[in-house]
C-alpha cells in the first residue's frame, strides 16, 4: 500500500499522542496473540480469566472480576462462555456455603497452559524489534502506569 503525503502527516502528528501509540500498540499485539489463542478456542480476555483463575485458591467471579477490573456482568459473560467451552465450572465454596466459586476444570488447566506458551511466543515476537533492555524498560514502565497510575485520582481540568 502506498502512502499519501497526508497519511504520512497524519501518522506523524498522532505519533506524539500515548493514547494513539498505546492503541495501535496493542492492536498490533492482537494481531499476534489473536491467530495464536484462536487455536485453543480462546481470546485474550478468556485467557485472563483462566490465568486468573488459576490462583492458588478457588475465586468467586466477583473476586475475579476485582482482580481483572471488569464489571461484574462482563464477567458473568466471561464465565459463561468458559463454561460453555468446558473451561470453568461454578461451584459452591467449602470455605462459604453461600458463596459460589469458579475453578478450572482439567481439560481448561491443560488449555491455559498449552495457550500461555502460544500467548508468550506471541509477545516475543511482537517484541522483536525491541532489544532486551527496551523491552525490560517497556514492561516496567507499563507496570508502574497500570498499577501506580491508578492509586492516584486523574487531575480535573
Amino acid at each position: 500500500m502506498i502512502e499519501s503525503g497526508d497519511d504520512i502527516a497524519a501518522r506523524e502528528v498522532l505519533g506524539t499522542r500515548l493514547g494513539y501509540l498505546l492503541k495501535h500498540a496493542q492492536m498490533r499485539l492482537a494481531e499476534y496473540a489473536g491467530p495464536a489463542l484462536a487455536r485453543f478456542g480462546l481470546d485474550a480476555r478468556e485467557l485472563a480469566v483462566l490465568a486468573v483463575l488459576a490462583a492458588d485458591r478457588p475465586l468467586s467471579q466477583l473476586e475475579a472480576a476485582r482482580r481483572l477490573g471488569v464489571d461484574r456482568t462482563t464477567m458473568v459473560a466471561l464465565v459463561d462462555a468458559l463454561e460453555g467451552k468446558g473451561l470453568v465450572e461454578r461451584r459452591r465454596s467449602e470455605e462459604d456455603r453461600r458463596r459460589n466459586v469458579v475453578e478450572l476444570t482439567e481439560y481448561g488447566t491443560q488449555v491455559r497452559a498449552d495457550a500461555e506458551v502460544a500467548r508468550e511466543a506471541a509477545e516475543r515476537a511482537f517484541l522483536a524489534p525491541l532489544d532486551e533492555k527496551e523491552t525490560a524498560g517497556l514492561m516496567k514502565a507499563l507496570r508502574v502506569l497500570a498499577t501506580e497510575a491508578r492509586a492516584e485520582a486523574p487531575p480535573h481540568p
